[in-house]
This record gives structure tokens, sequence and C-alpha cells, in this order.
């Protein structure tokens, strides 16, 4: 069996594949940061909050965690829509998104609160700290430290993911190599440059959280601790 491999046709849409490599690193950094926020608030939920928010919570994160990224995307995309909400394609990628990882952000921050000992705590009270220092500094920062691997892991996690959202015709990177194979018709050169864009995408993000980790956690800079 010969195998006539032919890049060419492909690399030559290298502006296109471009679009899409920066509109899914778009759609990552988007969900990141709400996302992330979300996770953050939701795990502060479960953990002080009223049983009623703790509740909301739970089946927030355990709806999410228990049905699959492609049906949460038709939910909200189709959904949406049937109550006469018109979005984007795009707007709707980044709303399903942020919805997926800010759930896992929850589990992830919650056990990183599991991790702070009661003792810490008891000694910034002791020390005159009011209950917010205590929670900021005592608490918060402490758990998104030792979880932060994690966390960029989920994070980097999500951005492949984001292929997913080609489904509803976002046109992030693999949308783009849809169009290009079906164009070309060369899929297997058209997915083996697509893969590689994302391997090159991923350590662009894991570099990027590695230095964010440096600026914000200069504890573990200065013991050489790995982020």
């Amino acid at each position: 069996m010969n195998l006539n491999l032919d890049f060419s046709v492909v690399l030559e849409r290298w502006p296109s594949l471009l679009d899409g490599a920066m509109v899914t690193l778009q759609l990552a950094c988007i969900a990141t940061v709400a996302g992330g926020a979300i996770g953050i608030l939701c795990a502060i939920g479960r953990r002080s909050g009223p049983p009623v928010v703790a509740a909301l919570c739970e089946i927030y994160v355990e709806g999410i965690r228990n049905t699959p990224l492609l049906v949460q995307i038709f939910l909200v995309y189709f959904g949406l829509a049937s109550i006469g909400l018109q979005l984007s394609a795009m707007t709707v990628a980044a709303l399903a998104l942020t919805i997926n990882v800010g759930a896992y952000t929850t589990e992830i921050v919650r056990a990183g609160f599991e991790s702070i000992n009661k003792g810490q705590i008891e000694a910034g009270q002791g020390l005159g700290l009011s209950p917010a220092q205590v929670y900021w500094h005592v608490i918060l920062l402490p758990a998104i430290e030792r979880v932060y691997p994690s966390l960029t892991s989920q994070f980097v996690l999500l951005m492949l993911a984001s292929s997913v959202t080609s489904q509803i015709s976002a046109e992030e990177l693999t949308a783009v190599a849809n169009y290009i194979q079906s164009d070309t018709y060369r899929a297997f050169e058209t997915y083996i440059v697509v893969a590689l864009i994302y391997v090159v995408l991923s350590l662009v993000m894991r570099a990027g959280f590695f230095g964010i980790g440096q600026l914000i956690f200069p504890r573990r800079r200065r013991l050489g601790t790995p982020l």
C-alpha cells in the first residue's frame, strides 16, 4: 500500500489555521477566567454558604460532571434558541465551556479548602485577623496554591475540549480543519497538522500558567517548589 502524503495543500491554508487557533485560545481564556471565578464562588458556597446555596452548588456540580460536554453545548445552544434568545455560536460556545469548567473548578478548589488544617484557621483568628482576612490569607490563597497544578491541567483540558464546539459551527481550530479536509480531501494530513497545533497550544498555555504561578505564588518560587 502506497501512502502519498501531501501537506502543501494544508499548509497553504495556514492563515485559516492560525485564525482557528486564535479562536480556540480566545474561548479557552474566556472560559478559564469566568469558569475559574464561578468555581471559586461555588466552592465557597458549598463550604460556607447557607444550606440552600450549598445544595444548589452541589446540584450544579453533579449535573455538569455527570453529563457529556456535547450534550451541555446542545442544551445551551438549542435551549436559549427555544426561548427566543438568539446568540452567536461563539457566544454559546464560550458560555457552555464556562459552565462546564466552573463545575470541575468547584471540586478542585473544594479539595484545596479541605486540605487547610483547622489549626491554621484558629491561629489566624488568634492573631486578630478579621473573618475576611482569615478567609483570604489563611484559606483561599493557600488552597488555590495547593491545587494550582490541578487547575492548570483542567484548563488545558478545557482548551482541548473546545474542539467539540465545532458541532455548533463555532469557528475554532477543529471547525477550520473540517472545512480544509472537506475542500482538499486530505483528511489525514489536515488532522496531523491540527494535532501538532493543539500540542503547541497546550505547551503555550502550560508555559503561561507556569509564569502566572511564579508571579502569584512567590513562596513557591523562593522554595523552588514545582507548580
